[in-house]
């Protein structure tokens, strides 16, 4: 058997696409054969991940976006949608964390990560969801994080983001059900990428991570990918309102 075949046949929105996880994330839906529209807000970066998207399928772009207003977050669906002629894949990966201690946490901070997190998350699937509930199909992927099942150190506010992004995956799910719109999570561990090079590169902060990790590694953004396309796909055709953790097993302890 031949699986995900019917991926080829759709339409893919990737918010945060341009790189680390989101780009190994469209490029996993672009080899299928799906076209696949990527935003965020660095264009050079945009450019370069659209044009490796377009080897697989010349319909592949991106938008501009700042997801963090809910007025882009519906522009951005909507042009998708006119450009695509329609969305049946919404993947919210957009995300940021600024690690401080609890004490030194500003206003901006948080807003900057819940704002990016949890409300760009909701207003990219609101819109998205009308044009799902309206053809009574559609496949939403939250990536959220194994920080939203437990707490860890100069993160209070990206825990507080992930925590909201599960419950909110959750509620949609059980609101759009009726609709035949799924709605699911994927929650990585720590994972190399632009976003923690930083933080990996600390040997004891590393070494601190893979202490938590049963499977002794970190996974690679392609492990992220699989999770999502299987979530997408019909193989998950009954699976809503589900997180599938990609942590090598530190939430399991």
């Amino acid at each position: 058997m031949t699986y995900f075949t019917e991926l080829g046949q759709q339409r893919v929105i990737v918010t945060g696409g341009s790189k680390g996880i989101g780009r190994e994330i469209a490029m996993a839906f672009a080899r299928l054969g799906a076209v696949v529209t990527i935003s965020g807000r660095n264009e050079q970066d945009l450019l370069r991940t659209a044009d490796e998207l377009q080897v697989f399928h010349p319909g592949c772009s991106y938008i501009v976006s700042d997801i963090r207003q809910a007025a882009s977050c519906h522009a951005l669906i909507d042009e998708a949608f006119a450009r695509m002629g329609g969305v049946d894949v919404l993947v919210n990966n957009a995300g940021i964390n600024i690690a401080k201690p609890s004490l030194d946490v500003t206003e901006h901070d948080w807003d900057q990560v819940v704002d990016t997190n949890l409300k760009g998350m909701f207003f990219c699937s609101q819109q998205a969801g009308k044009y799902m509930i309206r053809q009574r199909e559609g496949t939403i992927v939250n990536i959220v994080s194994q920080m939203a099942f437990v707490g860890f150190y100069d993160r209070a506010a990206y825990c507080s983001s992930k925590g909201g992004a599960v419950q909110l995956t959750k509620a949609l799910a059980v609101e759009w059900a009726e609709h035949q719109v799924r709605v699911n999570a994927v929650a990585p561990t720590f994972i190399e990428t632009e976003m923690t090079s930083g933080m990996l590169g600390n040997p004891a902060f590393k070494q601190e991570v893979l202490s938590r990790i049963p499977l002794g590694a970190t996974p690679a953004p392609s492990d992220i990918a699989s999770a999502v396309v299987f979530l997408a796909s019909d193989m998950a055709r009954f699976v809503t309102g589900e997180t599938l953790r990609v942590d090598g097993g530190w939430t399991a302890i």
